[in-house]
């Protein structure tokens, strides 16, 4: 199951890191709070979705080294709202460019942020859930047989069974079996969400010219 959502506020600022996670939490938000970028990478999982609202200037890592080592770490479905005290148009450019939702300039209207956090921490659930959604259906289709793949595969192109069993050289009644298994397997109640999970997937089948 999804986990649930968690924000995370990054800042050397003592102050503001209290205040900010007291508004926070006042709306029901799980917080935590960092006092360096090192110490956010060294013990934060980075599984569950939700944002990091990121301070730019900080003694060690800078916000934006933290934005770039999470980007060579593959994360991506944890959103990210920069928070400076410099109006630096070609910074806040650069980090938008790499994923970054806001930039927000201190000290930070409290209405907003809870708007741009409550938007961020969405997004990034509805990012997480179709990853969980992808991964669940990826396991299900390595389940199957290659065969029973090469069956599926036709099925999804939009053949029969008559015209699956000539491309494949074998008895229509073998096709029969195979899609009926790959169904199972699949958990899917009809052909119809068979289509629908290799069209999540992109499993296209390599003879079609489309992308594997």
């Amino acid at each position: 199951m999804p986990d649930s959502p968690l924000i995370r506020i990054v800042d050397d600022d003592p102050e503001l890191l209290d205040s900010q996670k007291m508004l926070l939490e006042t709306l029901g938000w799980e917080v935590i709070t960092y006092r360096s970028g090192q110490d956010f990478l060294s013990h934060d999982s980075l599984q569950r979705p939700g944002c990091i609202v990121l301070d730019v200037r900080m003694p060690g890592m800078t916000g934006i080294e933290v934005q770039e080592e999470l980007e060579k770490r593959g994360i991506s479905h944890i959103s990210i709202i920069f928070l400076s005290a410099h109006g630096d148009i070609a910074m806040a450019a650069h980090a938008m460019r790499h994923g970054a939702v806001d930039f927000v300039q201190k000290p930070a209207e409290p209405h907003y942020m809870l708007e741009r956090v409550a938007a961020s921490v969405a997004a990034s659930v509805k990012k997480d859930d179709r990853e969980h959604e992808l991964k669940r259906l990826e396991e299900l289709v390595s389940k199957l047989s290659p065969r029973e793949l090469d069956v599926a595969r036709g099925i999804a192109d939009g053949l029969r069974n008559k015209q699956i069993a000539i491309k494949l050289g074998i008895e229509e009644t073998t096709v029969k079996m195979h899609r009926a298994n790959a169904l199972q397997k699949l958990e899917a109640r009809s052909s119809a969400e068979l289509v629908r999970i290799f069209t999540i997937l992109d499993y296209a089948d390599p003879g079609q010219g489309r992308e594997k």
